[in-house]
């Protein structure tokens, strides 16, 4: 979130950007936390949640719920929504990767909302870009992982700033 901001903020673009990721958190915890997000009125709720869902092997119609609630919360709460999908290893068997993969294009299409589909796209399984867990990019792998998001992010930026100048007017 800081590098997203700082490229976004150098585009001349006024965000502020509140990162309330938890590491390792669920969908469920971050749908516990989301009242307090809404509370500060975010014009852009960006999830990316349920990685540690699917490393989990927790179940899958639960994740996919909690973040339809995500979705539904902060659209109705007035903000546009980015969902960050993720792609687990199969170490729960091709059908339940399959199926995680698939909750957040099912989400994304059902609730109307722009979908990055694999956060990780060019770091995920990488060594050389992520931290010695395996699973977190660092350095360098993180400036890809803010690549990804931006092209995405970007226009959603400009289209609150532009409704924010119009209100004002």
């Amino acid at each position: 979130p800081a590098l997203i901001e700082e490229q976004l903020k150098a585009q001349s673009l006024p965000v502020q950007i509140v990162n309330a990721g938890v590491s390792g958190d669920t969908t469920a915890g971050g749908l516990r936390r989301l009242d307090w997000l809404l509370r500060q009125k975010p014009d852009i709720v960006v999830v990316g949640l349920g990685g540690n869902d699917g490393l989990r092997g927790l179940d899958l119609q639960a994740s996919e719920d909690n973040l339809r609630q995500i979705v539904r919360k902060s659209q109705e709460a007035g903000a546009a929504v980015l969902l960050l999908g993720m792609m687990i290893p199969p170490n729960y068997g091709p059908q339940y990767s399959q199926q995680f993969r698939e909750l957040y294009q099912k989400v994304a299409a059902e609730m109307n909302v722009t979908l990055l589909p694999f956060l990780l796209e060019g770091v995920g399984g990488d060594p050389s870009l992520n931290l010695s867990d395996g699973i977190h990019p660092n350095v360098q792998g993180q400036q890809i992982v803010a690549q990804n998001v931006l092209p995405l992010l970007r226009p959603m930026v400009e289209a609150a700033s532009q409704k924010k100048k119009a209100q004002a007017n």
